[in-house]
C-alpha cells in the first residue's frame, strides 16, 4: 500500500535594487568623476542598478568612458546598454547591472520628433531559482506634451504589453515627471507604487543637494512585493550627480510542491 502526502513549501527571495541618474558623471562642482559615481553604486550595495544618462565612449576621453569603467568596477554583476543617440564619440542612454544572471536585454526608442532620443532598456532577469522578472529602466523627456506620447508608446503591446511577457515586470527609473502627468495615471492603473512618503509626496530626487522635484519612480506588479523604499542621502551622493537614487528593497514568494512517499 503506499501513502502520498503532498507538502507546500514556500520559498523568499529578497533583493534591493537601485534607480539612479548619474547625468554623465558630472557632479555639482561641475567635474566629470566616474570614481565617485562607482563609489557611490558601492554605498548602494543594490542587487539590481537601473542608471540613466550614461555616456559610453571607450575610444573617447577616459572621462567618458563612463559604462566600461563602471562595468570594469563591479565584475560581479552581469550588465547591458540601451544606445538612445551617439555621444562624445560614443554611445548615450541607460545601462542596467544586475548580480542575478542576466537572460536577455533588448532596447525600446521612445524618441519623439525634435526632441531628445530617450528609450527605456529592458532586461530579462532570473531573480530566483528559475523566476524571470523583466526590468524596464526608463527614461523620458523633459517636454509635457513629449512625455503624453512616450506614455502611449510604453503602455503599448510593443513594450510593456508584450503579449509574451508572462513574468512579472518592475518599471522604474527617470521620469521627469513632477505632475500627475498620463504617464503617472497610466502606470499606477496597471501597476502598484510605493506609497507617499516625505510629507504626502514621494522622495523628492532632484536636485541632488536641495531635492525639490519627485522624478524618479518605482512600478511593479504581484507577486513582486514591495517591503521599503528610502531616498539614497550620503555626502557622496549629494555631489556625486544632479539626482539621489531612490533605492527599494522587494520581496518575491515563490510556492513549491513537494511530495513525499512512504511505503508499507
Amino acid at each position: 500500500m503506499d501513502l502520498r502526502a503532498a507538502a507546500v513549501m514556500t520559498e523568499t527571495t529578497r533583493f534591493r535594487v537601485a534607480t539612479y541618474n548619474i547625468h554623465k558623471c558630472r557632479g555639482f562642482n561641475g567635474r566629470i568623476l566616474p570614481d565617485r559615481i562607482i563609489a557611490v553604486i558601492r554605498e548602494l550595495d543594490a542587487d539590481i542598478v537601473c542608471l540613466q544618462e550614461v555616456v559610453d565612449a571607450p575610444e573617447g576621453r577616459r572621462a567618458f568612458n563612463q559604462a566600461r569603467q563602471i562595468a570594469e568596477a563591479f565584475p560581479e554583476y552581469g550588465w547591458c546598454f540601451g544606445t538612445n543617440r551617439a555621444l562624445r564619440g560614443g554611445n548615450y542612454g541607460n545601462m542596467t547591472l544586475t548580480r542575478f544572471p542576466l537572460r536577455g536585454w533588448r532596447n525600446h526608442d521612445l524618441s519623439q520628433q525634435q526632441r531628445e532620443e530617450r528609450g527605456v532598456l529592458q532586461a530579462d532577469i532570473e531573480a530566483a531559482d528559475g523566476l524571470l522578472m523583466h526590468v524596464f529602466n526608463v527614461h523620458l523627456g523633459t517636454s509635457y506634451m513629449e512625455r503624453r506620447a512616450q506614455a502611449v508608446r510604453l503602455m503599448s503591446e510593443e513594450v510593456l504589453g508584450q503579449p509574451t511577457l508572462n513574468s512579472p515586470r518592475l518599471v522604474l527609473g527617470d521620469f521627469n515627471e513632477w505632475t500627475r502627468g498620463l504617464t503617472t495615471r497610466m502606470l499606477r492603473k496597471s501597476f502598484r507604487t510605493f506609497k507617499p512618503q516625505h510629507g504626502l509626496r514621494f522622495p523628492r530626487t532632484f536636485p541632488g543637494m536641495l531635492p525639490l522635484l519627485s522624478l524618479d519612480y518605482y512600478y511593479y506588479e504581484p507577486p513582486l512585493e514591495l517591503e521599503n523604499a528610502r531616498l539614497w542621502r550620503t555626502r557622496k551622493a549629494l555631489v556625486a550627480s544632479d539626482h539621489l537614487p531612490l533605492v527599494a528593497e522587494f520581496r518575491i514568494h515563490e510556492s513549491m510542491g513537494e511530495r513525499s512517499a512512504a511505503t508499507l
